[in-house]
């Protein structure tokens, strides 16, 4: 059975698609951008979307009982590879112990003109 978790505090997805779904203690966490709650985009350096982007994987965490530590594996989308640097030292913050596995690609092109998304899967 799959559950949709869809935090208070997080921006309403702008396709359909839910956040989040949790399933036999894995949570699935769709690719996340950085809108804020209100659904402002938070681009004004690429440190300062990597955080908000993170920020807002760790409020589906959250809402599902987890943190960032339950994170198994990432995929991080780039607008391009030269950001790879800068984003691995935000997104490496986030991480006390081990960090997931995980991947990173440039892509042509991501939605609303971001630099980065990121999207995971996290076990309980």
């Amino acid at each position: 059975m799959k559950q949709p978790v869809f935090p208070p505090d997080s921006a309403k997805p702008i396709a359909p698609y839910t956040p989040a779904i949790l399933a036999n203690g894995t949570l699935y966490l769709s690719g996340q951008i950085a809108l804020d709650e209100a659904g402002n985009l938070h681009m004004g350096d690429i440190a300062t979307e990597t955080r908000q982007v993170m920020d807002n994987l760790g409020k589906l965490l959250k809402a599902a009982g987890m943190d960032y530590e339950h994170l198994v594996k990432i995929t991080i989308l780039l607008s391009d590879m030269s950001l790879y640097a800068a984003v691995n030292e935000v997104y490496g913050s986030y991480f006390s112990a081990v960090p997931p596995a995980r991947e990173a690609y440039a892509v042509k092109g991501l939605p609303r003109g971001v630099n980065v998304e990121i999207s995971g899967i996290a076990v309980k």
